[in-house]
C-alpha cells in the first residue's frame, strides 16, 4: 500500500501561511482521528511544528486522500504552490532527511528529532499507526541517530547564541559554578539563556531597561531580572557576559570593567558583544583577564562551522541513500511473511487432521505400523495435491517460468 507525505515548511511557505494549519494538543488529536477515518487511509502521522506541518499517510488510493484534503479545505487554506507531496521512496527519503536535521531551518539542528518522536507518539495514542508507518518512523529515528554518530552534522554551533555559549564552555569547562549576565531582552538573549540553561549554568542574571521584562525573561531559568543601572554591581558576580541591545552608546566601559575585575580579584571575564553598534567598548578587550568577542568574531566561527556542517550533510545524504535501500529490502522481505505464515498454518492443519485419523486407527486396534503408513501417505498426498495440480496446468499451458520456479522453490536440482 503506497506511502505518501503532504506538507509545507519554512522553504515552501512563509510563517503567515504555515500558521494556518498548525496543530497541537486536542487539535492534533482531532485531525489525526479525522485523517485515520478518511476513506482509503490506513495509517497516519501528523507532524506540526513552527517550521512545518506534514501529513504522513499509508493510503490505498491517493485520489481518495486528495479528496479528503479538499473536503478539509487544506488546499483552500494554503495555496497549492506552498504545498509539496512525495510518494513511496521519495516519502521515505524526505522523512529520513527531516529526522536527520537536513531539512531544517538550521542545518543539523537536533530539536526536530524530538518533535518527530512526539508526533509519532501522538499518532500511536490515537491508534493511527500500524505495520507500515510504525517501522518507517522507528527506522527514521535509527537513521537520525546513525547520522549524528557517524558525521559532524550537529557538532559545531551555527547560531550566534549557541556559538557564544560554546566558547564560554571552552574557557570555563563545566558551567555549573559560573554566573552569566545577559544584557538585553531580544531573541538572541533568550536563546543564549536557553543554551546556558542546557549547559547547567549556575546562575543567570538578565539586565534590561525594563526590569519587569528582564524578570519575566529570567524567571523560566530560575534567574534574576535587573535594570541597566545594576550592571556595575552585577559584573562583580558574573563570569560570562553576553550583550545584545539597541543602545546607541556602549553600556560597559573600560573603567567599569577594571573596577569589577579588582573586586573579583581578577577572576576572568568572558564577554560577547553581539550588538551593532557595540555595547562594550573595544578597549575592554585590552584588559588582562578579559576574553572579549564581537559579533564579527562569532560570525567567523559560525561560517567555518556552517561549512563543516555542509560537508557533514553530504556524508549524511550518503547514509540516507543506503538506509532507504535497506528499508525497502526489509519491506520486500516482510511481504513474504504472510505467505509463509499461511503456508505453515495450512500444512500444520493438514498434519493435525492426518494425525487424528491415525490415532483413531490405533484406538480401534489397528497396528501402529499401519497407522503410521496411513499418516505418511495422507500427508504426502494432501501437501502435494495443490502444487501438483498447478504444475500440470502449467505444463499444459507451456508455462515454463512457473515450472522453473517450482524447481527452485523445492530445490529439485540439488545433487546429493
Amino acid at each position: 500500500m503506497p506511502l505518501s507525505v503532504l506538507g509545507l515548511n519554512h522553504t515552501s511557505a512563509p510563517v503567515d501561511v504555515r500558521e494556518r494549519i498548525a496543530y497541537e494538543g486536542e487539535a492534533l488529536a482531532r485531525v489525526l482521528h479525522q485523517l485515520n477515518n478518511a476513506p482509503g487511509v490506513e495509517e497516519a502521522v501528523v507532524v506540526s511544528t513552527c517550521n512545518r506541518s506534514e501529513f504522513y499517510t499509508r493510503v490505498d488510493d491517493q485520489q481518495r486522500l486528495n479528496q479528503w484534503l479538499l473536503d478539509q479545505n487544506i488546499e483552500g487554506i494554503v495555496p497549492e504552490q506552498h504545498l509539496y507531496q512525495y510518494h513511496d521512496a521519495e516519502a521515505v527519503r524526505h522523512l529520513f532527511r527531516v529526522a536527520s536535521g537536513l531539512d531544517s531551518l538550521v542545518l543539523g539542528e537536533p530539536q526536530i528529532l524530538g518533535q518527530l518522536k512526539t508526533a509519532y507518539q501522538a499518532a500511536r495514542d490515537c491508534h493511527s499507526v500500524g505495520s507500515a508507518l510504525g517501522p518507517l518512523f522507528e527506522q527514521a529515528f535509527s537513521v537520525a541517530k546513525l547520522v549524528r554518530s557517524e558525521t559532524d552534522i550537529g557538532a559545531n554551533p551555527i547560531s550566534v547564541a549557541f556559538a557564544a555559549v560554546r566558547l564560554a564552555q571552552q574557557i570555563f569547562g563545566e558551567l555549573h559554578n559560573n554566573t552569566a549576565l545577559l544584557i538585553g531582552a531580544g531573541e538572541t538573549i533568550e536563546l543564549a539563556a536557553q543554551h546556558l540553561a542546557g549547559k547547567d549554568i549556575g546562575h543567570v542574571l538578565i539586565a534590561n531597561r525594563s526590569v519587569e521584562k528582564a524578570e519575566a525573561l529570567a524567571q523560566p531559568f530560575g534567574g534574576r531580572g535587573l535594570g541597566i543601572p545594576d550592571i556595575p554591581s552585577a559584573l562583580i558576580e558574573a563570569d560570562i557576559i553576553i550583550s545584545s541591545t539597541a543602545s546607541p552608546l556602549p553600556l560597559l566601559g573600560k573603567g567599569m570593567v577594571e573596577t569589577a575585575l579588582k573586586a573579583r580579584k581578577h577572576r576572568p571575564f568572558f564577554m560577547v558583544d553581539i550588538a551593532v553598534p557595540r555595547d562594550i567598548e573595544a578597549e575592554v578587550g585590552e584588559l588582562d583577564d578579559v576574553y572579549l568577542y564581537t559579533v564579527d568574531d562569532l560570525e567567523q566561527v559560525i561560517e567555518e562551522n556552517r561549512q563543516s556542517r555542509q560537508e557533514a550533510a553530504l556524508q549524511a545524504e550518503d547514509i540516507i541513500r543506503l538506509k532507504i535501500d535497506d528499508y525497502f529490502e526489509w519491506q520486500r522481505s516482510q511481504s513474504a511473511v504472510d505467505t509463509i505464515s499461511q503456508l505453515r498454518h495450512s500444512v500444520e492443519r493438514t498434519r493435525d487432521e492426518a494425525l487424528q485419523k491415525s490415532l483413531k486407527l490405533i484406538e480401534q486396534g489397528k497396528p501402529p505400523e499401519e497407522a503410521l503408513q496411513l499418516l505418511a501417505h495422507s500427508l504426502t498426498n494432501k501437501v502435494l495435491h495443490a502444487p501438483t495440480v498447478q504444475l500440470r496446468q502449467a505444463a499444459s499451458e507451456n508455462d515454463r517460468q512457473l515450472l522453473e520456479m517450482a524447481r527452485r522453490l523445492f530445490d529439485l536440482d540439488r545433487t546429493s
